[in-house]
């Protein structure tokens, strides 16, 4: 019979309670001289998630509350002796299966402190989960329950990640009704269905090292054992325990009721994650539109400081054409009045030597004076260079024969000509050419 209290003790947990009543008294003096080794054995059973150097966990594992006082306990009985004859027999086998146990928990406990149990240390826990996955095929066929691939780590992390039931199924191969519920129970095809559609799987056997830690995190009290695991009070939390030979149909049952009893914790916690969600797209969207608003107001001010930059760049251009410009007119008219210092005095009218030149300027005015047959061109030159009318650059040409007089050096006329060298007579007229725009 089922009984759905977990204060009711069966044949065999009554066997156990005996069992450990004579074993605490002999190893209490242990304990005394062992103290360190009791805190730290206390210790690792609290532990969750325990790193891998093979699959690395999170920073910090996830721990599993199971100190919740309104964990749903359904514990199925062995069967009772029936009969004169069978409680016979259960009180003559009672006294060495007492003996028989406590000496054996005696000795494995002694043991513990000689050679440490190699379940505590846990290498490689996907391995470990392969290897029973492997195992129970080989027994039981392929027609069972997803196994969940992965540590029980990763299982609870995609359990919180995923807000889906966790179902662990801790697999004791010395137990005598492991292989009834494995084999009658767990792949039955309607359990499969519920299993496969509605939670997740995790299995593996306590002689693993993976499934030796998760046994001393859960304390099972008896095989086969089953814990339901959510995500309660934003901590997972273990809601449902099964314990003993179920039937495949009270199975169900009794998962449903349990899914059926939480459904609305996650159905909270759904809300409030999509809320968050929602919370948070909302603040992302905020935080693009005022990222997109404060790139616009910044390529606005890099354009006002590129225009502001353009136009002190131009007014500094301008600024430095007319200094320039300036400063090109001063030294012009530095050197007009230098060339007009220099210039020989004017030959009198009645000197025979003299000539008198008329000059066109370009803009039809006319200068006249009187020069000297024996001077250079150079002399009429710097003449003209040095009237205020006159072009920056010129050259001089004469009419009868038409020609350029050569007054500048150049390769042709390294020493400009004399004027009567030049053939010219004592009146003549000459023609100022404009070259400034050449």
């Amino acid at each position: 019979m089922a009984a759905p209290e977990e204060r009711d003790l069966t044949q065999e947990q009554t066997e156990k309670l005996l069992q450990f009543q004579v074993a605490a008294r002999s190893l209490k003096l242990l304990l005394l001289c062992f103290p360190s080794q009791a805190a730290v054995q206390d210790r690792l059973n609290e532990q969750e998630g325990v790193p891998s150097v093979f699959n690395p966990p999170p920073s910090r594992p996830l721990q599993v509350n199971t100190a919740d006082h309104r964990i749903y306990s359904y514990v199925v009985s062995r069967p009772q002796p029936r009969g004169l004859l069978g409680w016979g027999y259960y009180l003559i086998m009672l006294p060495f299966r007492f003996t028989y146990y406590t000496i054996l928990d005696i000795f494995r406990f002694a043991l513990r402190f000689i050679r440490p149990d190699p379940r505590s240390r846990v290498t490689d826990p996907v391995g470990d989960i392969v290897s029973f996955m492997h195992s129970f095929e080989e027994k039981y066929g392929r027609a069972h329950p997803v196994f969940y691939q992965g540590t029980y780590s990763q299982a609870l992390n995609d359990a919180k990640r995923e807000l889906r039931f966790l179902l662990v199924y801790l697999h004791g191969d010395d137990h005598q009704d492991s292989d009834e519920f494995c084999r009658n129970t767990l792949c039955a095809p309607e359990v499969i269905s519920l299993i496969n559609t509605r939670m997740l799987f995790w299995a593996c056997s306590t002689n693993k090292p993976e499934g030796y830690r998760v046994s001393q995190a859960l304390r099972e009290n008896t095989y086969p054992f089953l814990a339901m695991i959510m995500l309660k009070d934003r901590r997972m939390t273990v809601v449902g325990r099964l314990e003993g030979l179920i039937q495949p149909d009270d199975l169900i049952n009794q998962l449903t009721f349990i899914m059926d009893a939480n459904q609305t914790y996650l159905v909270s916690e759904r809300l409030e994650r999509e809320e968050r969600n929602q919370t948070q797209v909302l603040r992302q969207q905020q935080d693009e539109a005022y990222l997109a608003s404060l790139r616009a107001d910044q390529e606005k001010e890099r354009k006002k400081r590129e225009e502001r930059e353009r136009k002190r760049r131009k007014e500094e251009e301008v600024q430095q054409q007319k200094l320039a410009e300036e400063r090109r007119r001063r030294n012009l008219q530095e050197e007009k009045e230098r060339k007009l210092e220099c210039l020989p005095p004017e030959p009198s009218p009645d000197d025979p030597e003299s000539v008198k030149i008329i000059f066109k300027l370009p803009n039809d005015s006319r200068v006249e004076r009187r020069f000297h047959f024996s001077q250079s061109l150079t002399v009429i030159h710097d003449f003209l260079f040095s009237l205020k009318e006159s072009p920056e650059k010129f050259q001089i040409e004469a009419n009868f024969p038409r020609r350029v007089l050569p007054c500048i050096p150049s390769e042709e006329w390294p020493n400009p000509p004399t004027l009567q060298e030049a053939g010219l007579s004592h009146t003549e007229v000459l023609f100022v050419q404009d070259l400034t725009d050449e």
